[in-house]
């Protein structure tokens, strides 16, 4: 028997002494299916009124039942109910009514259905070899190529309410590894480009459209560019050329960086409608509000004054071009969860070719930050996305970075796609483990063992030495391979569309559609034939149970 507040019973509800009982009655299977399908979408739509903060995804063992007929739900955190009676759909509480304890009718049950019907993700009208990300041409000038926007695929996130939407964000811009007269760098045929966040709709007919771009922009509403900061805000060093191999500067002669540019990687998108931003200069985590202004900033440098909490100072540590790759926030909306990709240089490049990578919890409430580490399959994988399933456990895609069937490269049959769930509770945070004897907090270095950080410890003696202190990886499962599923052609897997408990959409960051060899600017193709450019492509993965838990 549940104690509840009040219970909506025959169109009114029922109060003994403050409290009724609520008593579980049989209910006809189709019955208790639409209901599931109503309420589900209610909490996806109407979050604050009915919020669902355990899981990423609606859970159908809260419909509880009452005399005479009523399915309904209970939120405690807003104490308001939606429930159905007599093919009629009710909701009550504070947040509707003057009298919580008279329900207001909002539709029928048919009604309801056909907006639960309208709102599908249509992720059945995608077939198996996927299905393109429309695209625009930024440039068609250099001989042999065509840069296109495109470059939608470094992270996708599910729009909080729309189940047929999602965000996709592009990173820094095209541009290609180059060496000229001021050392390595990177070219930026566009150097002008702005970094941006796409919203984009699957239709019935398995179509991607472009609704709208969010275009990134400082804190003066200024639009941002992806050059590279300056070293004391997370520069890489990389000198920025343009397409002709000129370096790029200001008008005062300078080398021209951006103190607001981000390498855009990591992607979630909020209730209230801002999003979360990580990237690889910093690395950087950026609050945007809803028009892509910043209004927040996260990370290691104590002195940017622009932060309003830091990440431990061994992030600042991230290897060049492989920093935060992933970021995420969990279903309550108060923790952003970030992966990096590869090994950090902690302390040094000496480390490079490991399997240890990093996970980072920040609680935006209380400051509070976590750190946890993860077991690459292979040394120098790449862990492109993070998103989130609940509180404590997550998706990863791991990956390489080879192509199948050739193109930019030669063909990979190794080729490693992959996605992971893992589960944070067995795994060792790395901000509580207990201080004493070898083990010891380091300001700039985090945890180290007798003088070592843990990728100076795992290089020398291995993971074995880490588990002899107590030290222990997050644990993982594949759920997906994609050149298994799909044929995978890409050399990038990037994004991931959470869409329910069952299907996931998967896209590829196709860099512009462009590749370089030897500095040189080139079109990106995806086949030995060199017929096939790559682009933005989404694939649909189906039958999957995502809501079991790891062990």
């Amino acid at each position: 028997m549940k104690k509840i507040h009040y219970s909506i019973i025959a169109g009114a509800l029922l109060c003994v002494n403050g409290t009724a009982t609520a008593q579980n009655q049989p209910v006809n299977e189709d019955t208790l299916h639409n209901a599931n399908l109503i309420l589900n979408w209610a909490e996806q739509h109407y979050a604050p009124f009915f919020p669902n903060n355990i899981t990423a995804f609606p859970s159908n063992t809260k419909t509880l039942t009452a005399e005479p007929g009523w399915l309904y739900r209970y939120y405690a955190p807003t104490d308001n109910y939606v429930g159905i009676l007599n093919n009629e759909v009710y909701v009550a509480g504070h947040s509707f009514t003057a009298n919580p304890e008279k329900p207001q009718h909002v539709f029928s049950v048919q009604e309801a259905l056909s907006k639960v019907s309208d709102d599908a993700s249509h992720a059945d009208s995608v077939t198996q070899s996927g299905t393109n990300l429309p695209y625009t041409v930024l440039r068609d000038d250099i001989e042999g190529v065509e840069i296109r926007n495109g470059g939608y695929g470094s992270a996708a996130t599910a729009h909080p309410s729309q189940s047929n939407q999602f965000y996709a964000l592009t990173d820094r811009g095209p541009n290609a590894t180059f060496t000229g007269a001021e050392g390595k760098g990177k070219m930026f045929p566009t150097p002008d480009y702005a970094p941006r966040i796409g919203l984009f709709e699957l239709n019935s007919a398995g179509q991607v459209t472009l609704i709208k771009d969010i275009i990134l922009k400082d804190t003066s509403g200024k639009p941002i560019t992806g050059l590279p900061n300056p070293s004391a805000l997370g520069g890489t060093g990389e000198t920025p050329y343009d397409a002709k191999g000129n370096v790029i500067k200001d008008a005062a002669g300078n080398v021209k960086l951006d103190d607001f540019g981000l390498d855009s990687e990591g992607l979630a998108a909020l209730q209230d409608g801002t999003f979360w931003i990580s990237d690889e200069y910093g690395p950087h985590m950026v609050h945007f509000d809803a028009t892509g202004k910043e209004i927040g900033r996260i990370n290691a440098f104590t002195e940017d004054p622009r932060t309003i909490l830091n990440l431990p100072a061994e992030f600042a540590n991230r290897r060049a071009n492989r920093g935060m790759e992933g970021l995420t926030i969990t279903p309550d909306q108060k923790t952003l969860v970030g992966i990096m990709q590869s090994t950090m240089y902690n302390p040094s490049k000496a480390v490079k070719n490991l399997d240890i990578t990093r996970i980072v919890t920040v609680n935006l409430e209380t400051g509070e930050i976590g750190q946890y580490l993860y077991k690459q399959d292979k040394t120098q994988n790449s862990n492109s996305e993070i998103v989130a399933l609940s509180a404590t456990e997550f998706l990863v895609i791991e990956r390489d970075g080879g192509f199948l069937n050739g193109g930019a490269k030669a063909a990979s049959p190794n080729a490693q796609k992959l996605i992971y769930k893992i589960n944070l509770n067995n795994a060792t945070n790395l901000e509580t483990v207990t201080i004493n004897g070898d083990l010891l907090q380091d300001d700039a270095l985090g945890l180290t063992v007798a003088g070592k950080t843990l990728e100076e410890l795992v290089l020398a003696e291995g993971w074995e030495a880490l588990a002899q202190q107590g030290i222990y990886p997050v644990q993982k499962s594949m759920i997906v391979d994609m050149v298994a599923e799909v044929g995978y052609p890409h050399d990038k897997m990037e994004g991931l569309w959470l869409i329910d408990a069952n299907t996931i959409g998967v896209l590829n960051d196709d860099d512009f559609a462009t590749w370089s060899t030897g500095g040189v600017l080139e079109q990106k193709y995806i086949d030995a034939e060199k017929t096939q450019v790559d682009g933005n492509k989404l694939y649909i993965i189906k039958d999957l149970n995502l809501s079991e838990t790891i062990r």
